[in-house]
C-alpha cells in the first residue's frame, strides 16, 4: 500500500497551495479565486471536496446559463467546472472512488463545454486512451486542411488542464489532439501509466485521423453572404493534414510525448515544457512517489519506469527532428534532471529559458506560450513538412 501520511505533515497543505497556484492560473484558473477556494484548507486532505465544491459551483451557473440562453457563459462555465474538477484529482488521493469520480467529472464538464462552444470537437476513446479533438476555428480557405498537435499531459495531469496551450494553437490555425493516456486523467484508475504508453498514442492519433477525415470543413463566407446557402467542404483524406503533426508534452507528458516523436514517423516535431531528462526514485519527494505508485499500479512498477526513464536513450531516434524545450531556471524538483541536459545529445535543440520560471512555468506565461505557439505553428506550416503527405498504409503501420 503506498504510503500517504505526507499528506497530513505540518506545513504540508500550505506549501502544496502555494506551489500549485502558478499551475492552476496556467491552467486558466483565476488566481483570486484559487485563493478564496484554497484558503480554508487546513490540511490536504480536505483537498479534493474544496476544489470539487468549486467545480460544481461553476456547473450549477452554466446550468442557469444555459436555461436564459447565455450559451458563450455557459461554456465558459462548464470549462472552469472541468479545470477545477481536474485540479480536485491532483493528489494521490486516499479515496480512490472519489479520485476516479472527479477525473469522470472533469471529463464530463469538459465535454459540456465543447459541445457549446466548439461543436466541431470529437471526443475519442479506445483502448489505453480518451481524448479530445479541437479544430481552428472556420478557415480562411474552403477545404484547408491543418496540422495536428498531439498534447500529451503528464504524471498527475489530464487532457482537461492544458487550456492555455490548445488555445493558443486553435488561435493559430492548428488542430489540437489533448489525450489521456494509460494512468492519466479519467484513465488514472484504469490501465497503468508505463512503457507502453506511447503505443495508446499512437492508437488515439489513428482515431482522431479517422474522425477527421469525416468531419466537414468549415469554407470561408463572404459576410454579405448566409452561411447556410454555403455548402460544407470535405477535402481528401479530411481536415487533418496527417503530413504535419508534431507533439506536446508538458512536465512527465515531456518524456513521454519525446517517446512517440522517437518512434512514430507521423511525427514531424517536438516541444517539450519542463520535461524531465531523468528521474532519481530515490531522489524524489513522497508526493512524486507516491502519485507515480498510484499512476503506475503500484511502488514496484513505479521505479521499473523510473528507472527506463532517460532522453538520453531517445536522442538518436530524435536527431534531425525539430524540437524545442522550454525551461524554467526556478524549476527545481528533487531527483529530476530537467530536460535542457538534452542540449547535450543533440545540439540543434532550441531552448527557450526563463530564468524565473517555475515547473510549467504558470509563473511566466508571457515569457514562452505565445512564442511556443507560434514555433509549434510555423514549423508544420514549413514546405519542408507539408511538401509529402504518408501513405493512408504507412499512416497505419507507423503506430504499431
Amino acid at each position: 500500500m503506498t504510503e500517504l501520511s505526507f499528506l497530513t505533515a505540518p506545513g504540508m497543505s500550505a506549501g502544496f497551495i502555494a506551489e500549485t497556484r502558478p499551475r492552476a492560473h496556467g491552467a486558466g484558473i483565476d488566481p483570486y479565486e484559487y485563493d478564496r477556494v484554497t484558503a480554508p484548507i487546513g490540511s490536504l486532505l480536505q483537498w479534493p471536496d474544496a476544489c470539487r465544491a468549486a467545480a460544481l459551483d461553476h456547473r450549477a451557473r452554466a446550468e442557469r446559463a444555459a436555461e436564459r440562453g447565455r450559451v458563450r457563459t455557459a461554456g465558459q462555465h462548464h470549462r472552469l467546472a472541468a479545470r477545477w474538477f481536474h485540479l480536485a484529482a491532483l493528489l494521490p488521493d486516499p479515496d480512490r472512488e472519489r479520485a476516479a469520480a472527479v477525473a469522470a467529472e472533469a471529463d464530463r464538464s469538459m465535454g459540456a463545454a465543447l459541445a457549446l462552444l466548439e461543436p466541431r470537437a470529437r471526443r475519442i476513446a479506445g483502448e489505453g486512451y480518451a481524448g479530445w479533438l479541437r479544430l481552428p476555428q472556420p478557415a480562411d480557405a474552403a477545404g484547408e486542411r491543418f496540422p495536428l498537435v498531439v498534447l500529451v499531459p503528464g504524471m498527475d495531469s489530464s487532457k482537461e488542464e492544458f487550456h492555455g496551450p490548445a488555445d493558443a494553437l486553435l488561435a493559430r490555425g492548428v488542430a489540437v489532439l489533448a489525450v489521456d493516456g494509460p494512468g492519466q486523467g479519467v484513465l488514472a484508475d484504469g490501465p497503468a501509466l508505463g512503457p507502453d504508453h506511447r503505443h495508446a498514442i499512437g492508437r488515439a492519433l489513428d482515431h482522431a485521423l479517422a474522425v477527421a477525415a469525416e468531419l466537414p470543413a468549415m469554407p470561408s463566407v463572404d459576410p454579405g453572404v448566409c452561411a447556410g446557402a454555403v455548402g460544407a467542404v470535405v477535402p481528401a483524406g479530411g481536415v487533418i493534414d496527417p503530413g504535419r503533426i508534431a507533439v506536446l508534452g508538458l512536465s512527465l507528458g515531456g518524456y513521454l510525448a519525446a517517446a512517440v516523436a522517437a518512434h512514430d514517423p507521423r511525427v514531424r516535431a517536438a516541444a517539450l515544457v519542463s520535461g524531465p531528462y531523468r528521474l532519481d526514485w530515490d531522489g524524489v519527494v513522497p508526493f512524486v512517489t507516491a502519485t507515480l505508485a498510484r499512476r503506475c499500479g503500484d511502488a514496484s512498477a513505479a521505479r521499473a519506469f523510473v528507472e527506463q526513464l532517460d532522453l538520453a536513450a531517445l536522442a538518436p531516434r530524435l536527431r534531425g527532428l525539430p524540437v524545442l524545450l522550454v525551461e524554467g531556471g526556478a524549476d527545481r524538483i528533487p531527483g529530476v534532471t530537467n530536460a535542457d541536459a538534452l542540449t547535450a545529445d543533440l545540439p540543434d535543440v532550441e531552448l527557450l529559458h526563463v530564468p524565473y520560471g517555475n515547473h510549467l512555468l504558470g509563473n511566466a506565461l508571457p515569457d514562452w506560450l505565445p512564442d511556443l505557439a507560434d514555433w509549434l505553428a510555423e514549423t508544420l506550416t514549413t514546405k519542408t513538412l507539408a511538401a509529402e503527405t504518408p501513405a493512408t498504409e504507412t499512416l497505419v503501420a507507423a503506430a504499431g
